[in-house]
């Protein structure tokens, strides 16, 4: 019911209240006319009481989401605020079932109620904006008999100032800006019920750090950001790509800054290219002691291990074709230095050794590259004109390899190159709502990987 509507009920509610049934003076006529406007009064009042707090406390509307300062649409709602407090999230969980070299890849079949998450954000003025996520993963934090806990972290948190269309500033623990998915993760808004491996495993999605930096739009066609972080902690690195580096603004040692750049031309409304860039030193200064049994064995130090890594994307939407593509490569210097001090304890004290993180052989790569490619079209336009439902066949080429170049004496893990073919549906019943299906072919240099059948459902509000 519109406050338009609830207001003339109120009105016609207080007008049917019963009045004496005697002859009216002139006198009487008017004080009932006065009555009927003072109500009237009070009805407008409180129609206006009742959408300021529709607005403060953001209830739903009508109308598709979308993105603002590329953030995702979910997380977005706070900034059409006049003023207040906005309530957002989104949710999603799958089943997959292992259809192929499911016995020699030693795979189970399985379902997760992967994530739900709530944003809440708080707009105090036309330029103050507070944004958080919080995300709650695999459904508990206590550990289950068939696999480990979940958990609740902050996904983000972040205060905007916004001063100009071309100049603002973001302070908090913020979403580093690469690729496509790491900003726009909601479950609607990516093909597959899999996020893609090179989005996971190369550029660490999802991936935040303490920091802050500027960000705005130079131009009706080109958007930035530019910020400042903590670097990653490279004790984390290992064979199969950057993930176990990222600090999530826990405690995050930052004796290394790093530096994050991003760029989005929009030649044509249809259209998007860009790239970014990520540079800092991820050793944070550490001499880790390394123990057994109590026994202290040795001291280790981790080199700097200078971490570089860029990408490039661009994205096609028209008429319900869809497609977009990226390319990523990352760099580690002194990998060779760091694969040794993350290789095998020392057997004995005095003995060269490392801190245990990487078995005897194995190395963080010096580079590391992914790439995929997907195309998807909207063909319910055709079947079921004017449906707001829409129905997307895909297909989604990747190639990761994260032991792309591994340091002299070291061998290279040929089980983490990997390509994947995946084909699927996606369904939206309504725009907020998704249910993905799609098989997943994965298949490794080395090392058996069994096929994928999954299922999944999405929201975002």
């Amino acid at each position: 019911m519109t406050l338009g509507r609830i207001g003339k009920v109120l009105l016609a509610a207080l007008l049917a209240a019963p009045l004496p049934v005697l002859a009216e003076s002139d006198d009487e006529e008017l004080a009932r006319e006065d009555r009927i406007a003072a109500l009237e009064r009070k009805v407008e009042v409180l129609t206006g009481e009742l959408e300021r707090t529709r607005s403060e406390m953001a209830l739903p509307e009508d109308g598709e989401l979308k993105s603002v300062f590329g953030m995702g649409p979910g997380a977005s709602r706070v900034y059409s605020l006049s003023r207040g407090l906005s309530i957002g999230g989104y949710a999603e969980g799958y089943y997959s079932a292992i259809v192929d070299d499911k016995q020699r890849s030693g795979a189970k079949n399985r379902s997760d109620f992967l994530r739900a998450v709530l944003y809440a954000g708080y707009k105090f003025t036309d330029s103050i904006v507070y944004n958080m996520e919080i995300e709650f993963e695999h459904a508990t934090t206590g550990s289950t008999e068939s696999s480990g806990g979940g958990s609740v972290s902050l996904e983000f948190a972040a205060v905007d100032f916004l001063i100009r269309d071309w100049l603002n500033v973001r302070a908090g623990l913020v979403l580093v800006p690469m690729g496509f998915v790491n900003e726009i993760h909601e479950p609607p808004f990516f093909y597959g019920v899999n996020r893609p491996d090179v989005e996971q495993r190369i550029i660490p999605s999802t991936w935040r750090e303490n920091g802050a930096g500027l960000f705005g739009q130079i131009a009706e066609e080109l958007e930035y950001k530019l910020y400042v972080v903590n670097g990653f902690n490279a004790e984390g690195f290992d064979a199969s790509g950057l993930r176990g580096g990222r600090q999530k603004g826990n405690r995050a040692l930052s004796e290394h800054l790093a530096f994050v750049g991003r760029l989005d031309w929009t030649p044509l409304p249809e259209l998007s290219l860009g790239g970014s860039v990520y540079v800092g030193n991820s050793g944070q200064d550490q001499n880790v002691n390394v123990m057994s049994g109590g026994a202290f064995l040795a001291e280790v130090d981790i080199p700097d291990a200078l971490t570089t890594i860029w990408e490039l994307h661009g994205q096609f939407d028209k008429g319900g074709f869809h497609t977009r593509a990226l390319f990523t490569m990352a760099h580690v210097d002194d990998a060779a230095d760091l694969s040794r001090a993350l290789g095998p304890m020392p057997a004995a004290f005095g003995l060269p050794g490392g801190t245990g993180e990487l078995a005897a052989g194995e190395a963080v790569a010096s580079r590391m590259l992914g790439l995929y490619a997907e195309v998807g079209y909207e063909v319910l336009q055709w079947l079921i004109p004017e449906t707001e439902m829409s129905l997307e066949p895909f297909f989604r080429f990747e190639y990761v390899d994260t032991q792309n170049d591994v340091p002299t004496g070291f061998a290279r893990d040929r089980s983490e190159i990997v390509s994947t073919y995946t084909a699927g549906l996606h369904f939206k019943p309504i725009p907020n709502v998704v249910v993905k299906l799609d098989y997943r072919n994965r298949s490794a240099r080395e090392g058996a990987l069994g096929d994928e059948v999954n299922a999944g459902v999405g929201v975002v509000f």
